[in-house]
């Protein structure tokens, strides 16, 4: 539930279930999110909100861990929810990611209350973007326990709420989920939040900026972006602006920053790139209505929350042809899609951008009007429908 978005492991899924669990609240739902303990000075309980509570849950050792190593605390993570289950029933419990579902249906198992998954991201469908194909071998049996694990809550639960339909199709298919426990509901976005008029963040130069937010993990691309900045240079005086990573005083550190800083020296624009590290989530939209042109380059993207709150700020955005990407850029219309890891078609289409400023307010525009149809009470309707045919079946 942090507020700072673009760490490790901190991302789209946070911004997601925070807005849900608000969502759900101002319609007078309580709401009990439960998170594991990362720390000896968080508090049992914090108050999110009215009508939202954060449990920290003791499961592990009491600090930060990376993902990988949070899959062997799922059992414990589901004995904790058991006893706090057992004082305190819910009517239904809603978990995100895999991990999460393994710690709820181990905490629910012994009782009726009716589990809602939202995968996020599917091990299957992630290994199939690869971009090295020998690799993929390899990443399968990495992957192994976190494919059969999802295999099996896709089965039991409930019900899942996929994000877009080619989630479905991995779900149906490989992991062999019956198709009438599947709803289909996009990622969400604060429309009070995003939007095109507000402030803007400065600019201390007249050069063209690109903007991106996210984790500096390899799969994001900052890399492609970087290599295509370089030929852009060539025709434009454009610059690219990174957020995500680490905090900013870590930056000169930062491994990976040093090395994607190298990438920019090797490619001649190592005074293009300026790396803001992380950033609150509430300063976002100002970074983002600063763009001339929003980009993103993952090889894949389960949903990109980052381009759909970037096209409410009336920003186009240029994003590969992949995954939840392919739902919420409209190709031609709010920016362009490009074939992944395609560092000329994705500069060709950031320049054509860059050289026609009418096109870029007209998509900008578009991509606004488009952003209406994913605000957050719309996709609370809709997830609350998959509630209630839940509860009802119950």
């Amino acid at each position: 539930m942090a507020d700072d978005i673009g760490s490790t492991d901190s991302g789209g899924q946070n911004v997601y279930v925070r807005e849900l669990a608000l969502a759900l609240a101002d319609r007078g739902h309580r709401v009990v999110v439960f998170t594991r303990r990362s720390s000896p000075r968080e508090a049992d309980r914090v108050r999110l909100a009215a009508g939202v509570e954060v449990v920290h849950v003791p499961a592990g050792p009491a600090r930060k861990l990376p993902k990988e190593d949070l899959a062997p605390l799922m059992g414990d993570f589901g004995d904790q929810l058991a006893l706090h289950w057992q004082e305190d029933p819910p009517d239904l419990v809603h978990a995100h990611y895999w991990m999460s579902g393994v710690a709820a249906l181990a905490g629910a198992r012994r009782t009726a209350i009716p589990v809602v998954t939202t995968f996020h991201a599917l091990g299957l469908e992630r290994i199939a973007y690869h971009p090295d194909r020998n690799e993929i071998h390899r990443e399968r049996e990495r992957e192994r326990e976190r494919v059969g694990s999802e295999r099996t809550v896709g089965q039991i639960s409930g019900a899942i709420i996929a994000l877009t339909p080619e989630e479905v199709e991995y779900l149906t298919g490989p992991n062999g989920v019956s198709p009438s426990k599947i709803t289909v509901v996009p990622v969400g976005v604060n429309l009070e939040r995003f939007t095109p008029d507000g402030p803007a963040a400065g600019r201390s130069n007249r050069r063209a900026r690109l903007v991106t937010v996210g984790r500096l993990v390899e799969r994001k691309g900052v890399k492609v972006m970087i290599e295509a900045l370089g030929e852009l240079s060539e025709r434009f005086d454009v610059e690219l602006v990174v957020a995500g990573g680490p905090r900013p005083r870590e930056l000169h550190a930062d491994p990976t920053v040093r090395a994607l800083r190298a990438h920019a020296r090797k490619h001649g624009v190592e005074t293009r790139v300026e790396f803001l590290g992380r950033i609150p989530h509430g300063q976002v939209p100002e970074l983002l209505r600063s763009a001339d042109v929003f980009v993103c380059a993952p090889h894949y993207e389960p949903f990109g929350t980052a381009c759909l709150e970037a096209a409410a700020c009336g920003v186009p955005v240029v994003a590969p042809a992949v995954g939840g990407l392919r739902e919420h850029v409209i190709d031609g219309t709010t920016g362009f899609l490009t074939p992944p890891g395609d560092v000329a078609g994705f500069g060709s289409a950031v320049a054509e951008l860059l050289g026609d400023p009418e096109k870029r307010v007209r998509m900008g525009a578009a991509g606004a009007a488009n952003a209406i149809g994913y605000a957050w009470p719309a996709v609370t309707n809709r997830i609350l429908a998959t509630y209630d045919t839940l509860l009802k079946q119950g």
